[in-house]
């Protein structure tokens, strides 16, 4: 039999949740095209889209928003377990404990999207509440008045909320609800084929998501940004860095060997903000100049964006500190995670791989 270290190139379910295509630059959720869905929809219209098939009509959607932010309030035994974690725990870990703690004994097989739903709405909360209290500020309970996404930066800072940032930070989640069989997915569908339940599925892929070789976070990128504000010719002293061999964060992607699509959809909605925030328009700046200097000294390559770079303006925007990025990454993801994990369950075959022995 064959060996793929790591099951690169592996086929390992049939899906008809998305389709990531590196080589021509495409992603799509259910058919649509993320460019389109992305900046047009809400992250309640894409999230209905990826669980139940379809976008809402006008009347689903007032329901179907009705009733996912009715599950935003933590339980009485998240809340205390919450304040009981140490103060050095890192947020991931925060988010993996805490859903832990979101088990209900008479749901177990099959997982359902009103579970699903459940443990969505209540992730941005978590995350909101440790924020708070490990700055020593009261919480700010969730709003059923409010998306999704309004609601999660309101809980986090309070007071309103500046709209451009909400578009923005909209935009990202949509792009980042779904991506294929990546790691923590393929952790989600493995748990669930053993007719677990989802709570377990979904931290799986939260402990997949802690690794940096994954969740990650465009630090980096940031570090740029912070650099390039302070600079009178961008062009100039980019063209310093790569001529001293210096690696450009936020340029280029493992799969997509052309433009990736989310860094597109997310350049539109940008460009549709331009003036409203510095962090904003620097980051266009930034990429016209780049893309002009890699493609003088690094002409064919293809080096483009990828979504990590105006990931990183965004958050510079919204003014979140590096330990949001993944756990904020985690909450969109856990649309497509539940996803999967419902589609697994429909024609489930437990995941049992083989090893080949290599010792003495």
């Amino acid at each position: 039999m064959s060996f793929n270290k790591g099951l690169k190139e592996v086929i390992a379910a049939e899906t008809t949740i998305s389709e990531v295509d590196g080589s021509n630059g495409r992603l799509v959720y259910r058919g649509y095209e993320i460019r389109n869905i992305a900046t047009q929809y809400s992250f309640e219209e894409v999230a209905h889209l990826l669980w139940y098939g379809n976008l809402p009509s006008s009347n689903q959607l007032v329901r179907f928003k009705s009733n996912f932010a009715s599950y935003r309030f933590l339980s009485p035994i998240m809340e205390k377990v919450l304040h009981l974690l140490p103060q050095d725990m890192d947020m991931m870990s925060v988010i993996r404990t805490v859903l832990s703690c979101a088990g209900n004994p008479s749901v177990k097989w099959p997982p359902t999207v009103e579970e699903a739903m459940r443990l969505t709405a209540v992730v941005p909360t978590i995350i909101a509440y440790r924020k708070r209290i490990i700055a020593g500020k009261e919480v700010i309970p969730p709003s059923e008045l409010n998306g999704h996404v309004e609601n999660y930066l309101h809980m986090l800072d309070g007071g309103k909320v500046r709209q451009e940032h909400i578009r923005a930070l909209e935009t990202y989640m949509n792009l980042t609800m779904e991506h294929g069989m990546n790691a923590s997915t393929f952790s989600a569908r493995v748990t669930i084929s053993t007719e677990s339940d989802l709570v377990s599925a979904v931290t799986s892929a939260v402990g997949t998501m802690k690794g940096p070789l994954h969740g990650g976070a465009p630090s980096e990128v940031i570090l740029l940004l912070d650099e390039l504000r302070e600079v009178n010719d961008i062009e100039s002293h980019l063209r310093e860095k790569i001529m001293a061999g210096e690696k450009l964060m936020g340029f280029g992607h493992r799969v997509y060997k052309t433009h990736d699509p989310r860094s597109i959809a997310l350049k539109e909605t940008l460009l549709g903000l331009v003036g409203k925030d510095v962090w904003l328009d620097l980051a266009l700046e930034v990429e016209h100049a780049a893309i002009t200097v890699l493609e003088e000294v690094k002409p064919g390559r293809g080096l483009y964006t990828n979504v990590e770079f105006y990931a990183a303006a965004i958050m510079k925007a919204i003014n979140f500190d590096s330990s949001l990025f993944t756990p904020t990454f985690t909450a969109s993801r856990m649309v497509g995670w539940t996803a999967h994990v419902l589609e697994q369950a429909e024609d489930n075959v437990i995941y049992r791989p083989l090893s080949r022995y290599v010792g003495q």
